[in-house]
């Protein structure tokens, strides 16, 4: 499956908690997202699994990668096309091994030193930020700036998206940054319209 990380959204269940996972996640996907992250922190393994099957039944035949957030087997249980794990979320090579060689493996970054770390020739892409500030992650690292974006954009050797606190009007920030995509949370999750709201990301990223 191609990989665009043009407008990758992250689910978070509270600020779906209008519409729910499942149909925003839906919605979002009619209004031009490329990539869906599953992410839910505080639901168990078993919790999510279902959740999970009934999003990659969904997806079927969208060209819409569902990744999960740091849960390996609710990745493999389901069935997803991928995982997306944190620095502590476990090692890279133990992912891969489990995924097999054709699943999507990416990783969240937040410095050169985790940078220069990286066990490049497993992964996918890297998710680098947060950009900004943002009420969606509590534990997250110093906001890197749109210049901390564009110097760890230029030295990665993988495919970049750009996390945190990001809005439409920071999608030309983003591109001139060098990175490749976007991820989104809650300007997308918690509108009253998420297909609208993609529908707008979708449109700047195209013309951005």
């Amino acid at each position: 499956m191609r990989l665009d990380l043009s407008l990758y959204l992250v689910t978070d269940p509270e600020l779906c908690a209008a519409h729910g996972v499942e149909q925003t996640v839906l919605a979002a996907v009619r209004g031009g997202v490329s990539v869906v992250q599953l992410r839910d922190k505080r639901a168990s393994d078993a919790e999510m699994i279902p959740l999970a099957r009934r999003l990659k039944a969904a997806l079927a035949g969208s060209g819409v990668p569902l990744i999960i957030n740091d849960r390996l087997e609710v990745a493999l249980a389901s069935r997803a096309d991928g995982l997306h794990i944190g620095q502590d979320d476990g090692e890279v090579a133990d992912a891969r091994a489990a995924l097999g060689p054709d699943a999507i493996l990416g990783l969240s970054v937040q410095t050169h030193e985790q940078l220069a770390r990286l066990d490049a020739g497993r992964l996918d892409y890297l998710g680098l930020g947060p950009v900004f500030a943002t009420a969606t992650k509590q534990d997250h690292a110093a906001p890197l700036g749109v210049d901390g974006l564009a110097a760890l954009a230029a030295a990665s050797p993988l495919p970049t998206v750009a996390i945190g606190g990001l809005k439409v009007e920071h999608i030309e920030a983003v591109r001139r940054a060098g990175a490749d995509g976007l991820a989104v949370v809650s300007a997308i999750c918690g509108t009253p319209d998420p297909e609208a709201a993609a529908r707008r990301f979708s449109a700047a990223t195209a013309t951005g």
